[in-house]
C-alpha cells in the first residue's frame, strides 16, 4: 500500500508469487464410481452388496390388522420383513433398521403396553411372539441369510424367447441379472450393457455368470428341526435327510441360473454379431489361403509350362539339328553315288583308258576300286584330272590306290604277325593267372548278374571282369579261365555264397519264365523284340542280317572297347531310327564314327543281355 496524492487515495498493488507444482490424488464417491464403470463395467446403481447411507430416515410400518391374524405356531410361513414393518426394504435393510424396527413394535405391542391401554392379551397364542421370532430370524446374520434366500417375493423365474422378443432385450433381460446378482459370493457383480458395449466387457459379464458362485441355501426349508431329534442318531438321521433336500434345491437353483445365462447368450445380439464378425474373419483368411493355393498352383502351373515349352523347343531344335545332319549325310551319300556313277560312266565311254581288252577289265575292277577308296572331293579332282590329262592321271590314280591298298594289307598283316607272336609266347610260357581278392570278388559280383541262363553266360562274364579289373600285362581272362574259377569256388567255402548250383537253377527258372514277358517290352535303350536286326532262333534273340542268323562265335571279334561317347551316339541312333525305319542298322552305322554296321548289331545284342540279366539280378536279390 502506497499513500497516493493530497486527497489520501490509497491504491493495492498484487505482487506475484511462485508458482508450486502439488500432487493431487483421485478420491471421492465420483471417482470411485468412474474406476468401477471403467475397470469393473458396473455402475452404483447394480451394486446390491453394501449397504447405502439414506438420506432421510426410514419409516416403518405398522399394520395391526396384519400382525393379529398371524398364527404364532406358523412362524415358519409368515413374512418377517412385514412382520417388523420393513415390507418393502427386506434384504436392504441394514442391522440397525432392523433394531430400530423392532424397539418400535415393542413400545407398541408389547404386552404389557396393550394390557395397560385396556386391551386383553392371551398369553399362549400372543402375536407378539411372532415379532419376537421375527426379530430372532433377521437379527441373526445367518439366520437373516437363510431367510433371505428363500424370500417367497423373490422372483426366480427365467425369461422366455417370446419375452425377450416382445420386451427387447435390454429391457428385459437386466433386470433378471440384477436381482440374482444379490446372491453372488464376489463383489462388483460387472453389468449387462447395452449394444455399444465393448467386446471385453461382454465377455467378462458372461465369463462371470458362467462361473457364478451363489451364497444362496436352503437350510430355511428344512422340514424337521435337528435338535428335536430324541438321541444322537436321530439327529444326524435328520441333519442327512436335511443335507440331501439342501443338495436337490441347490442344485435346481444352480441350473435355473445356468438356464438365464444360456437364455441370454442365445439371445444376445452382441454375441450374435461378435459370432458372424469371427465367422467373416474366418472366411476372409480362409479365402486368403484358398487363393495363395490358388497363385501358388497358377504359379506352378506357370513354370511346369514353360519347363514343358522350353523342353519341346530344345527336343525341336534336336530334332532338327538331327534331321540336318541325316539330310546333310544322305545329301553326301548321293552326291558321292553321283560322282561314282559319273566316273564310271566316264571311264566306260572312254573304254576305261586301256589299249587292249585285257587292260580294260583290269581298268574297270580299278574303278570300282577308286570309287571304293575316294571321297567326293577327291573323286571331284580325280574327274577333272581325267578330263585334262586323260589316261596319264587314270594310270597314276590307279597306281596309287594300289600303293595305298598294299599299304593297308601290310599293316593288316604285321598287326596279325604281333598278335599271334604275343599268344605264342603266352602259350610257350604257360603261366596260370594269378587271382587276387579283388579280381575274385568281382567274379562273384559277374556270377550274381550274370546268373544261369543268361545267353554265352560265361563268356559276358569274361568280359565283364576284362573291363573293370586292371592287368599288369596284356593278359586276359577267358570263358574258360572264369568257368575253371567258379567251380574252383563252388567246391571251397564259398559254396554257401550266391554260387551255389540251387540258386543257379532258380535263377534259370525265374529267367525262363520271365524272359518272355521282357521281350514283349521296350527296354530301358528303346530296343524292340519287332526290330529286323533282331529275330528269335529258339527261343534266344540273335542278330539276323539279310535273313541269315549272324553266329557270333564264327565272326572275326572286335575286342575294341565302346566309349562312352560311341554308346551314347548308338543309344541316340537307336532311338532316332525306330524299328520301322528301312536299312536302319546301315543309317545306325552311320552315325558312328569307325563302328561297322556288324558291330553295332554285336553291341544291341550285349545291351539286350545285360539289360535281361540287370532285371534278373533285381527280381533274385528282392
Amino acid at each position: 500500500m502506497t499513500e497516493g496524492d493530497s486527497n489520501n487515495n490509497s491504491r493495492v498493488v498484487a505482487i506475484p508469487q511462485v508458482v508450486v507444482t502439488k500432487k493431487v490424488e483421485c478420491a471421492g464417491a465420483a471417482f470411485l464410481r468412474y474406476y468401477r464403470i471403467k475397470c469393473h463395467g458396473e455402475d452404483e446403481s447394480f451394486d446390491t452388496t453394501g449397504s447405502k447411507e439414506k438420506a432421510e430416515e426410514v419409516v416403518f410400518d405398522d399394520d395391526v390388522e396384519y400382525l393379529r391374524s398371524l398364527d404364532p405356531k406358523d412362524w415358519k410361513n409368515q413374512d418377517h420383513y412385514a412382520v417388523l414393518g420393513m415390507k418393502n426394504l427386506r434384504y436392504k435393510a441394514t442391522d440397525d433398521d432392523i433394531k430400530r424396527a423392532y424397539r418400535q413394535k415393542v413400545l407398541k405391542h408389547h404386552p404389557d403396553k396393550r394390557k395397560a391401554q385396556g386391551e386383553e392379551v392371551r398369553s399362549d397364542d400372543d402375536y407378539f411372539t411372532c415379532i419376537t421370532k421375527a426379530y430372532e430370524i433377521l437379527g441373526t446374520p445367518t439366520k437373516r441369510r437363510s431367510y433371505d434366500s428363500v424370500d417367497p417375493l423373490v422372483d426366480d423365474n427365467v425369461p422366455t424367447q417370446v419375452e425377450i422378443k416382445k420386451e427387447g432385450f435390454f429391457k428385459i433381460v437386466p433386470k433378471y441379472f440384477e436381482i440374482n446378482s444379490r446372491w453372488s459370493e464376489k463383489k462388483h457383480v460387472p453389468l449387462l450393457g447395452d449394444e455399444n458395449s465393448p467386446r471385453e466387457q461382454v465377455e467378462r459379464f458372461y465369463a462371470f455368470w458362467y462361473e457364478f458362485e451363489s451364497w444362496r441355501e436352503f437350510s430355511y426349508l428344512d422340514e424337521e428341526e435337528k435338535e428335536r431329534g430324541a438321541d444322537r442318531d436321530e439327529r444326524r438321521w435328520i441333519e442327512k435327510q436335511n443335507k440331501a433336500a439342501r443338495a436337490k434345491l441347490k442344485k435346481e437353483e444352480m441350473a435355473r441360473v445356468r438356464s438365464l445365462v444360456d437364455t441370454a447368450y442365445a439371445n444376445d445380439p452382441r454375441i450374435q454379431r461378435f459370432k458372424q464378425e469371427d465367422k467373416d474373419k474366418k472366411l476372409a483368411a480362409k479365402r486368403a489361403r484358398q487363393d495363395a493355393v490358388q497363385a501358388k498352383k497358377a504359379e506352378e502351373e506357370r513354370l511346369m509350362k514353360e519347363a514343358q515349352l522350353a523342353k519341346q523347343k530344345a527336343d525341336e531344335a534336336e530334332r532338327q539339328r538331327m534331321e540336318a545332319a541325316r539330310a546333310e549325310r544322305e545329301q553326301q551319300k548321293k552326291n558321292l553315288r553321283k560322282e561314282r556313277k559319273a566316273l564310271r560312266d566316264m571311264c566306260k565311254a572312254n573304254n576305261y583308258y586301256a589299249q587292249n581288252d585285257d587292260e580294260a577289265v583290269s581298268h574297270m575292277a580299278a574303278v570300282e576300286k577308286i570309287c571304293e577308296m575316294l571321297k567326293v572331293i577327291e573323286l571331284q579332282d580325280f574327274m577333272r584330272d581325267l578330263e585334262a590329262k586323260g589316261r596319264d592321271a587314270f594310270i597314276k590314280t590307279v597306281e596309287e590306290t594300289e600303293e595305298k591298298l598294299e599299304a593297308e594289307r601290310k599293316a593288316l598283316f604285321e598287326h596279325r604277325k604281333v598278335e599271334e607272336q604275343k599268344a605264342k609266347e603266352r602259350a610257350a610260357l604257360k603261366t596260370p593267372l594269378e587271382w587276387t581278392v579283388d579280381m575274385t570278388q568281382m567274379l562273384i559280383k559277374a556270377v550274381n548278374l550274370f546268373p544261369a541262363g543268361t545267353n554265352q553266360r560265361w563268356d559276358v562274364v569274361a568280359n565283364f571282369l576284362n573291363q573293370h579289373c586292371t592287368f599288369t600285362d596284356d593278359r586276359r581272362f577267358n570263358a574258360k579261365e572264369v568257368l575253371n574259377k567258379a567251380k574252383d569256388l563252388q567246391s571251397s567255402d564259398f559254396s554257401k555264397s550266391s554260387l551255389k548250383k540251387a540258386a543257379n537253377e532258380e535263377a534259370f527258372d525265374t529267367f525262363e519264365k520271365e524272359k518272355k514277358k521282357m521281350l514283349n517290352h521296350i527296354d530301358d535303350s528303346g530296343i524292340s523284340k519287332n526290330d529286323p536286326g533282331t529275330k528269335l532262333v529258339n527261343g534266344t534273340s540273335k542278330p539276323k542280317v539279310n535273313g541269315e542268323v549272324v553266329k557270333p562265335e564264327k565272326e572275326v571279334k572286335d575286342d575294341r572297347p565302346w566309349t562312352k561317347t560311341e554308346q551314347e551316339l548308338l543309344e541316340q541312333a537307336i532311338k532316332t531310327f525306330p524299328v520301322s525305319t528301312p536299312e536302319r542298322w546301315d543309317k545306325i552305322a552311320e552315325c558312328i564314327p569307325n563302328r561297322s554296321k556288324k558291330d553295332c548289331m554285336k553291341r544291341y545284342k550285349e545291351l539286350v543281355e545285360l539289360v535281361k540279366a540287370k532285371k534278373q539280378a533285381a527280381t533274385l536279390s528282392k
